[in-house]
C-alpha cells in the first residue's frame, strides 16, 4: 500500500501533452492568479485538441464512407463509424465540462468542491482539470452510486 509521501512523489500527467505540472511556490495562496492561469491554459489546450479530433472524425467519415457491395465490409465500416461517434459523444460531454470549468475560473469558483466548498487540491486538478468535487465527496458519491446500482 502506498504511503501519502509516496503518492505525493508520483508524477501527475496532464491530460494535455506539453504542459508541465504546476510548481507550488512557498507560501502561495490556493487558486492564485498564476494557478488559475495554469489551469485555464490546460483547459483551453485540451478543448482545442478535442475540437481538432472532431474535425478529423468528420473528414474521415466523409472521405472514407463507401457503399461496399459486401455486407461484411459494410457492417465493419458501420461498426467503426459507430465506435468513433460514441467516442466523440463522450468527448462532447467532456467539452461541456471544460466549458463549465472555464466559467468557474472566470467566476472565481474553480478549485473548490461544489458539495462542501473545500479545496479540491492542485494535484487532483492536474490529474482531472474538470473535477468539481474534492476526493472525499467524490468517494462518497461513488459509494452511493454503487449502493443504488
Amino acid at each position: 500500500m502506498a504511503t501519502s509521501e509516496q503518492s505525493a512523489k508520483t508524477p501527475i500527467r496532464s491530460p494535455v501533452a506539453g504542459i508541465a505540472p504546476y510548481t507550488l511556490k512557498k507560501g502561495e495562496e490556493y487558486m492564485s492568479d498564476a494557478q488559475l492561469e495554469h489551469f485555464r491554459e490546460i483547459l483551453l489546450a485540451w478543448r482545442k485538441e478535442l475540437m481538432e479530433e472532431v474535425d478529423r472524425t468528420v473528414e474521415h467519415m466523409k472521405n472514407d464512407a463507401a457503399n461496399f457491395a459486401d455486407p461484411a465490409d459494410r457492417a465493419t465500416q458501420e461498426e467503426e463509424f459507430s465506435l468513433e461517434l460514441r467516442t466523440r459523444d463522450r468527448e462532447r460531454k467532456l467539452l461541456k465540462k471544460i466549458a463549465e470549468a472555464l466559467t468557474d475560473i472566470d467566476n472565481g469558483d474553480y478549485g473548490f468542491c461544489k458539495s462542501c466548498g473545500a479545496e479540491i487540491g492542485i494535484r487532483r486538478l492536474e490529474a482531472r482539470p474538470t473535477a468539481t468535487l474534492c476526493i472525499e465527496c467524490k468517494t462518497l458519491q461513488e459509494i452511493k452510486e454503487k449502493q443504488m446500482a
